[in-house]
């Protein structure tokens, strides 16, 4: 038996791979999937062929990462070969257009003719490791840049000259647009009540950055086209109908057995409210309770402690009348 070459082409959830002898003749041709048992069947059918075999493949990890595993772990030798040179090659074979059977055959008569192939070896952990985070930083710095540059676009339209003043890759200016998106907004804050809304949000030289921002809105008293819509960057887009029901239920419920409650509805349908709108609206006067609890880290009371001390002190009061 004689040697042979094999090439295989990775795809996305197959892999085809054609098996040549010296002549260039073809001796296997097959399409299996990326699935450990297929591929265990045609790397053995491959070993049947000839007494020496000889691999090319086309990707050294990602989606051939199963096929160079079961290989190497076998002391099957694997060389690799670039895209780049396939495609090169592939213009002077026959066949119009790329499929993974021609590419197939550019792999394995390149790995038959050439001498400067490189094998594929075990990969030590810590470096696949490492490949795999400095892969993901990558992808996270590229989704940054895009969304900056969207950010940057879109700002463009509104006001040129904030675009030009702000840094939108520091989160203080990204703060500052969570707030106010437009010259006229940002005028009519003025310097000092913005530089206190930035410190409340811990932003660093609250001063500064709203001494400039506010100068660059001096310089633009035009309203711009699409400036509302394109401002508009706090309106939710989604949100939770789970949590609505349990609130909206919460309400209605609450209607019924709590006179806090019932007093909040009837003044809502005394005020021409229909009974629907009565109840989410107090639906929503429960979130702003609950928020307000979670805020400042207190259990419910039926009256806030501000409240209840000025009617201790109401009583207290009229007792010393009375005495």
């Amino acid at each position: 038996m004689a040697a042979i070459w094999a090439g295989i082409d990775a795809g996305k959830a197959h892999y085809h791979c054609i098996a040549i002898d010296e002549s260039g003749r073809r001796l296997l041709s097959r399409r299996v999937a990326d699935d450990e048992p297929e591929l265990l069947e045609l790397l053995a059918d491959i070993l049947a062929l000839g007494d020496e075999a000889t691999r090319g493949i086309a990707l050294a990890d990602g989606g051939a990462a199963l096929a160079i595993a079961l290989l190497v772990n076998r002391d099957q030798p694997v060389h690799y070969i670039s895209g780049r040179a396939i495609h090169r090659a592939s213009e002077s074979y026959r066949g119009e257009g790329k499929t993974d059977a021609k590419d197939a055959a550019v792999i394995a008569d390149q790995v038959r003719v050439r001498r400067d192939l490189h094998p594929l070896r075990a990969g030590d952990d810590t470096v696949i490791d490492l490949k795999i985070l400095t892969g993901s930083r990558m992808d996270l710095v590229a989704d940054r840049t895009r969304t900056v540059n969207r950010l940057r676009a879109q700002f463009t339209g509104i006001s040129p000259g904030l675009e030009r003043a702000l840094d939108l890759t520091n989160t203080g200016p990204l703060h500052l647009l969570t707030g106010y998106q437009t010259p006229a907004a940002t005028r009519r804050i003025g310097v000092k009540r913005l530089e206190t809304w930035l410190r409340s949000r811990h932003v660093v030289r609250p001063d500064r950055l709203a001494e400039t921002a506010v100068q660059a809105a001096e310089r633009q008293h035009t309203s711009l086209p699409g400036e509302k819509l394109a401002g508009n960057l706090r309106r939710p887009q989604r949100y939770n109908r789970r949590r609505q029901r349990v609130f909206d239920t919460s309400a209605l419920f609450s209607n019924r057995h709590c006179e806090e409650s019932r007093r909040f509805y009837d003044r809502k349908r005394a005020e021409g409210k229909r009974h629907t709108q009565a109840v989410l609206a107090l639906a929503r006067r429960r979130v702003n309770v609950l928020r307000a609890l979670l805020r400042d880290g207190r259990r419910y009371e039926p009256a806030p402690p501000a409240r209840a001390a000025a009617q201790e002190g109401t009583r207290h009061a009229a007792r010393g009348q009375l005495a």
